[in-house]
């Protein structure tokens, strides 16, 4: 299996009328819960626009983005699927729900972190 993060630019669903959110956010909960319902849910939400902070590499915080920024993530899902293509089929699910484009990209594999996880929830 394989992990894949889905995600689509702050700003894709500024099309949709503000009356029919309540039904995008029912459509895409759908989705949610079929991709829970098939085991392949990992993690999945919202991001609050443009609520940024940069953290250097001595600790020092900036808020806002990097300045070269031209586009940032507004929402995402993860998933793990056997296949490419499976990420896919959910990407289009999702596409079709929240009605705007989305990213599919592979997340590396680290069999170290795979460890570390594991071995943290069982001391959960």
């Amino acid at each position: 299996m394989a992990r894949y993060l889905i995600s689509f630019n702050d700003g894709a669903m500024d099309h949709i009328p503000a009356e029919d959110f309540p039904d995008v956010g029912k459509a895409a909960h759908s989705v949610t819960q079929e991709a829970m319902n098939a085991g392949v849910w990992v993690y999945g939400g919202g991001l609050e626009r443009q609520q940024a902070s940069i953290v250097a590499t001595d600790g020092t915080v900036t808020d806002g983005l990097f300045p070269e920024t031209k586009e940032v993530i507004g929402g995402l899902t993860v998933v793990d699927v056997a296949t490419r293509e499976e990420a896919l089929e959910w990407a289009a699910k999702m596409a079709a729900a929240c009605r705007c484009p989305q990213e599919v990209r592979e997340i590396m594999a680290d069999p170290e972190l795979d460890v570390m996880l594991s071995e943290a929830a069982g001391r959960g």
